[in-house]
């Protein structure tokens, strides 16, 4: 019954999550305003700033250099289209001020019914 199905589906959602936060990438989320709901482990790890940190907070207006802020408000933007782009090539500020550069794939995502709310971004630091 539905019951069950609410408990599969919890279930999925929980183990996506956790599939999520362990990858071995810099995964985020943002919803439809840009602010950021998902990231994992590793971008705690490669940014410096935690979970707490982030939540909440606008991507590209707190996280992004003034150069870059365009270009990956674009790059959402068309995520946020259904409109998906691989291999974009951005730099990033750590916590600490270092700059790195991530090449990202930014994914549209969507919920059961197929609405977009949001874009998830898999990064990977390819600083020289």
């Amino acid at each position: 019954g539905i019951g069950q199905d609410i408990t599969a589906h919890l279930a999925q959602e929980r183990e996506y999550s956790k599939l999520i936060d362990t990858a071995n990438a810099p995964i985020f989320g943002v919803d439809t305003q840009g602010r950021v709901n998902v990231w994992n482990q590793c971008a705690i790890s490669l940014v410096g700033y935690s979970a707490e940190e982030v939540m909440g907070k606008n991507l590209v207006t707190e996280f992004i250099t003034d150069d870059f802020k365009t270009a990956v408000q674009a790059v959402l933007d068309q995520a946020l289209r259904g409109i998906e782009t691989a291999n974009f090539e951005f730099p990033l500020m750590t916590k600490g001020g270092v700059r790195l550069d991530v090449l990202l794939n930014a994914t549209t995502r969507r919920n059961e019914q197929g609405n977009v709310i949001g874009v998830v971004g898999i990064g990977q630091d390819i600083t020289g």
